[in-house]
């Protein structure tokens, strides 16, 4: 399966990143309930795993907290490479407004 990886700086600290990342989660799954499905994920520490299903697609990843900066990896179907740029630059987006 194809991966997508990004890396953010961040200047808040481990754990106002991740306490920030926490919130823009639960926000964003409650923002697009009616859109994902069978989504499961877990916090262990400062790393984040998850997965969903969007579209009839799989989507799955970590999100790793550092001190200073925001790791994420996922997995993507093949049918979504087609999108991995708009995909990327949403995440870019998002997370880069919840680090600022």
């Amino acid at each position: 399966m194809p991966q997508l990886s990004l890396e953010l700086p961040h200047q808040l600290g481990q754990e106002e990143a991740a306490r920030r990342l926490k919130d823009r989660f639960n926000a964003v799954c409650e923002r697009y309930q009616t859109q994902i499905s069978d989504l499961t994920h877990q916090w262990n520490g400062h790393n984040f795993s998850f997965d969903f299903h969007t579209m009839g697609m799989k989507i799955a990843g970590t999100l790793a907290v550092e001190p200073a900066k925001v790791t994420l990896a996922a997995s993507l179907p093949l049918a979504a490479m087609l999108f991995k740029k708009v995909i990327e630059d949403r995440i870019r987006q998002e997370m880069g407004q919840v680090l600022a």
